[in-house]
């Protein structure tokens, strides 16, 4: 590589923009956050985006488990075992990097100055090298949870037309408006039986939103309800894989399209993982 070579390839590093970063989170377990993040990041993926995904359940993470990957390391491993951010870091389907998630992380609120300080060096190397940062979080409203959403760009809201998972996704975006969050907040409907039974769904929460809370809550998409995603997780192949030209397949990929067009320009001056770290730290 010639001088001027290196010289405009540090020119453009330079103008490189921090990774949009999006949290995929839910009020509710079992609406299938974790397959649709997975799925999400695929598509991203074969866009051209290189993409990072983290899952953020300390206790009861299995993104692994749908991407079939082999969870060796955990950000545990990074503070307490000297492991580099790209030792913790394992390869996905098409080209995807994961942190995976582990038990009992929540118990790391006890970090030392030091400790802290490398913690966050090595995280904020990953926001410079992805375009695109996936969040999975746990469900729920929970300290860890809602730190995750509020350090995003934006936040996808996952709910299905069921009451309850409607009840608690508009708690979580409660909890969000609450805190001031300043990103997008959008809501897709999973398993739904209709479109219009999926379109019922968002526009009552969208209107609650707006009545109660004075914020506009942005409609991701539908997803029917499909057993070929409960198939794909049992063949351990997210179903955009496994069923390339299913309908499923096809509304994952125009939501993921949806997502990619309407990115934040990315990240603050302070950074995602800054945030994530000032918040539980």
């Amino acid at each position: 590589m010639t001088n001027e070579t290196l010289y405009l390839q540090q020119i453009m590093e330079s103008h490189k923009r921090p990774a949009s970063v999006l949290a995929i989170t839910s009020g509710k377990g079992g609406v299938g956050k974790t397959n649709i993040t997975a799925n999400l990041g695929i598509c991203l993926a074969a866009s051209g985006k290189k993409v990072l995904l983290v899952d953020a359940d300390f206790s009861l993470g299995n993104l692994d488990i749908v991407m079939n990957v082999n969870n060796r390391y955990n950000v545990s491993h990074m503070i307490y075992d000297g492991k580099s951010v790209e030792e913790i870091i394992h390869s996905g389907p098409e080209g995807i990097e994961m942190i995976c998630g582990a038990s009992g992380l929540e118990e790391l609120a006890d970090l030392n100055e030091f400790q802290r300080r490398r913690l966050l060096k090595e995280l904020s190397k990953l926001q410079n090298d992805n375009d695109v940062i996936l969040i999975d979080t746990a469900a729920g409203i929970s300290k860890s949870v809602v730190g995750f959403c509020l350090s995003a760009n934006n936040v996808l809201v996952v709910t299905t037309p069921e009451a309850t998972a409607m009840t608690d996704a508009y708690a979580m975006i409660k909890v969000l408006v609450g805190n001031r969050f300043t990103g997008h907040i959008s809501l897709i409907v999973n398993m739904a039986h209709s479109i219009p039974e999926g379109k019922k769904t968002y526009q009552k929460i969208a209107n609650v939103a707006g009545r109660f809370l004075n914020t506009h809550v942005y409609n991701a998409g539908i997803l029917l309800k499909d057993e070929r995603l409960s198939c794909s997780v049992r063949l351990r192949k997210p179903v955009v894989l496994a069923h390339p030209k299913s309908q499923i397949t096809s509304s994952l990929a125009a939501l993921a399209a949806k997502l990619s067009n309407s990115e934040s320009s990315g990240s603050d001056d302070e950074g995602f993982f800054k945030k994530v770290v000032n918040w539980f730290f």
